[in-house]
């Protein structure tokens, strides 16, 4: 269980919220632009302070953790690869900082680049993928950290809708297999709908309680009805 009772209070933004979240679920996080959503993101990986309150993971505090020392990954719309490495450099990122990978480490990589669907494309520099090898490689290795707590921040928006779809696809497929907690921020009502049966409504400086996420997103009389 994830509970989240804790405030922000910033000159560029104030958001506040007191839920619960179960594990093994995926939740979306829809609201305006500026409301927060990113800024809520950050606030649970450790990116950013909480002003007051506490974040609590399994029982036990991790707010005064640093973000390497949370059991969270974090997936970004740019998918922060570095461009100067092979996309094998890049996942071996996730497990080890020596230039060379012991044996165990090197079947971690090929299992998860298996997984994901990018085996064969080790040698290959970013530039040389297309937005969706990127975005796989991108998962890849925040899969690799082994966290229970899995963020994502628009990291398939640039995507076209056919492989936008994979990529949610498979982001069910990896949730249900490895029992993860999933928050997908997302502007796009059907993306929320094809992968969180609950959503975060995120609007008058508010994280407010899970809603299904067909309630939530009504265009009539949903919470967001204005913004949408």
């Amino acid at each position: 269980m994830l509970k989240l009772n804790f405030s922000l209070k910033e000159s560029y933004l104030t958001i506040s919220t007191n839920i619960s979240l179960e594990p093994e679920k995926i939740y979306a996080v829809v609201g305006p632009s500026g409301a927060g959503k990113s800024t809520f993101l950050n606030l649970i990986s450790g990116f950013t302070s909480i002003s007051s309150g506490s974040i609590i993971w399994n029982g036990q505090e991790i707010n005064h953790l640093p973000p390497a020392k949370r059991s969270v990954s974090i997936l970004f719309q740019d998918n922060n690869l570095f461009p100067h490495l092979s996309v094998w450099r890049n996942l071996a990122l996730a497990v080890t900082h020596w230039p060379k990978i012991s044996r165990d480490n090197e079947e971690k990589l090929k299992a998860v680049m298996s997984e994901v669907g990018i085996l064969g494309l080790e040698n290959r520099k970013p530039s040389q993928l297309s937005g969706g090898q990127q975005s796989r490689v991108a998962l890849a290795r925040v899969l690799l950290q082994k966290n229970k707590i899995l963020l994502l921040d628009e990291p398939f928006s640039a995507l076209g809708p056919s492989l936008k779809d994979q990529m949610l696809e498979l982001i069910k497929k990896i949730a249900k297999n490895k029992k993860l907690l999933v928050l997908m921020v997302t502007h796009e009502p059907a993306d929320a709908k094809k992968v969180a049966s609950q959503t975060l409504v995120v609007k008058d400086k508010k994280v407010h309680p899970p809603l299904s996420t067909e309630k939530a997103l009504d265009p009539v009389n949903g919470p967001l009805a204005d913004y949408l």
